[in-house]
């Protein structure tokens, strides 16, 4: 039997989703509920449209020399697709046996470390995970839920060596203390399977994807942060001995 998955979207010429020119797929389903999430349509986890690896595969490899000639490839993303780990695990499979370079985007809210999850892990390239809050409770504030499992999976991708790249969005009044981005610089130094900290200016252009649902969008009056913010939290990353862009 074939191996589906339900998706929310597809993008031919991703290029802020790990190395290079991605091919993206946006899985269908997430268990945050990010204050600032610019996918909220995705959040449904029986929404989308329902796909198998062959179908989708035929698509990424009709792309491939979009995205293979500086370094590219296929990035799962989401909602969140380690939700649907059998379905990713054989799509980057797929992916392998033709070559491709597999990255997975996900926020790391992972409930058991099954069969699953390895198998995923083991035929993935690079991980981007996202940490959205060192500090629990304003994870909680941020997303309606708790930061360990995220911090859980961390560990174990320093546990495992897996290249990761670590995620970090800067949203005034939540993320863009000084404290917090010295905690969280703490507990990435020693991992060094971490090549670098993404550092992700808020931005609000998912805001009409609410307003589309009727639902209120909470942070209409945060801006984005200012350059000089971005630099000084970059600085604590750096001063850490980390790899730290915006």
């Amino acid at each position: 039997m074939a191996v589906t998955g339900r998706i929310h979207s597809l993008e031919s010429f991703g290029t802020v989703d790990g190395p290079g020119i991605r091919f993206v797929t946006f899985m269908q389903g997430c268990l945050m509920r990010c204050q600032y999430c610019h996918n909220r349509d995705t959040w449904d986890l029986h929404s989308g449209t329902e796909i198998d690896v062959d179908t989708l595969m035929s698509q990424i490899v009709s792309y491939r020399p979009f995205y293979q000639a500086n370094g590219g490839g296929v990035t799962a993303s989401g909602g969140e697709a380690i939700l649907q780990a059998p379905f990713i695990s054989a799509l980057f499979q797929a992916c392998r046996k033709e070559g491709i370079h597999t990255c997975l985007d996900t926020n790391g809210f992972v409930r058991k470390y099954t069969h699953d999850i390895d198998e995923l892990l083991d035929n993935t390239d690079l991980i981007l995970l996202d940490i959205k809050h060192i500090d629990d409770q304003r994870h909680i504030d941020l997303t309606k839920v708790s930061n360990h499992r995220t911090l859980q999976f961390a560990e174990y991708l320093h546990q495992r060596q897996q290249k990761t790249w670590i995620r970090y969005v800067i949203v005034e009044g939540y993320t863009d203390d000084i404290a917090s981005a010295k905690k969280l610089a703490d507990f990435l130094k020693p991992m060094a399977n971490v090549e670098k900290i993404e550092l992700l200016p808020y931005h609000e252009l998912g805001k009409h994807k609410w307003e589309a649902l009727g639902e209120k969008y909470e942070l209409d009056q945060i801006s984005p942060p200012s350059t000089d913010t971005m630099e000084q939290i970059k600085r604590v990353f750096i001063n850490a001995g980390l790899n730290a862009i915006y």
